[in-house]
């Protein structure tokens, strides 16, 4: 057991007792997003380092403070890479802070989320004891994989202590090509391309041109640039590391950002502002002034959510939850954190 573990679950165990609220911190560059709470801070950075990586088994543990930069150097070295390609919005994000934010990259239409490379946990719990889910390889998970449930959980159910996660080789050749489109064509083509066997791992449309990216072999990815047409971009892997980290120019507004996803071949929303997507369609930027309640109004008629990915404080940062659903949630803050003390009000103002 290291002493930075034990620290944390003793700090977590006298909180739990004096009914202290903690604020769970690891490399903090995500502290924009979800609800802003008071709470003691409690870091979790002090936890690193890379317990085992396997690469002929595809898999690696690595502690929740480990920065996400050194995991991506060690397996890059291997030529693999973290299939859910996660933003970082900072040289201190961390693993842990990855996965409790649950937030994927360009990658997610054809990687999969978060919680799909997930293999197992290892957390300390609002009672200050250890517990661990799942294993190192998907055989290993039985019933219902409880590790699945840390990913988007923004540290409300436990604090993360390690991480296993199934990685991906990198792809023998990577092109982008960009042909100018408007929206609504945007996502007509991008449904279209998503039915076909093109090896697509990232689309991305910033209002007036629209970017896909192929990952394969040569031949594979040399013929469908010919069947998309257009021209090619120099430097692919900077230009989707700009939309990864949003520093790519459709992010530019002093206008509150909202994360809406909706099913891919939603037509435009109608929602006024700048508007990017990802993921063929279905997950759309809105850089708006727009009332919170009409973009929620408009995303529900599309049967979508809609999150205050960043801007002024408000009420709900997520879509408020029907009461049954709630109550889910509320039972399972309680079963996890009993005295509620881990980042309380972090996603709902219930819990």
């Amino acid at each position: 057991m290291t002493d930075s573990r034990e620290i944390i679950a003793a700090r977590i165990r006298d909180a739990a007792k004096h009914k202290t609220a903690l604020q769970l911190l690891g490399g903090n560059t995500k502290a924009f997003y979800g609800r802003s709470i008071q709470a003691t801070p409690l870091c979790l950075a002090v936890h690193s380092g890379v317990v085992e990586y396997e690469p002929s088994e595809l898999y690696i543990t690595a502690r929740c403070g480990t920065p996400l930069n050194t995991i991506e150097q060690i397996i890059g070295k291997e030529n693999q890479m973290l299939p859910f390609e996660p933003p970082h919005f900072g040289p201190a994000a961390t693993l842990g802070g990855a996965v409790a934010a649950g937030l994927a990259g360009p990658r997610r239409a054809s990687s999969g989320a978060v919680r799909d490379s997930m293999l197992g946990v290892e957390i300390i719990n609002g009672k200050g004891e250890y517990l661990c889910f799942g294993g190192k390889v998907m055989k290993n998970v039985a019933g219902y994989d409880v590790s699945r449930l840390m990913s988007g959980a923004l540290g409300t159910l436990g604090a993360l202590m390690s991480v296993t996660l199934r990685l991906q080789p990198r792809p023998q050749c990577e092109h982008t090509a960009v042909v100018p489109e408007t929206h609504a064509d945007a996502i007509h083509k991008m449904n279209a391309w998503a039915r076909t066997p093109m090896p697509i791992t990232a689309t991305f449309h910033d209002g007036k041109h629209l970017y896909v990216r192929l990952s394969g072999s040569s031949s594979a990815v040399e013929k469908c640039l010919s069947a998309i047409g257009g021209d090619y971009i120099e430097q692919s892997e900077h230009f989707w590391t700009r939309v990864r980290e949003q520093t790519h120019e459709a992010f530019a507004s002093d206008a509150p950002l909202w994360r809406i996803q909706v099913p891919p071949s939603t037509g435009p929303l109608g929602i006024s502002g700048p508007c990017a997507m990802e993921w063929n369609g279905a997950l759309r930027w809105y850089a708006t002034h727009t009332e919170a309640s009409t973009i929620r109004e408009i995303t529900c008629q599309a049967d979508g959510q809609a999150c205050r990915f960043r801007g002024p404080v408000i009420e709900h940062v997520f879509n408020p939850l029907p009461p049954a659903l709630l109550k889910i949630h509320q039972r399972l803050k309680h079963a996890f954190d009993p005295e509620g003390i881990l980042n309380p009000g972090k996603m709902y103002p219930q819990f």
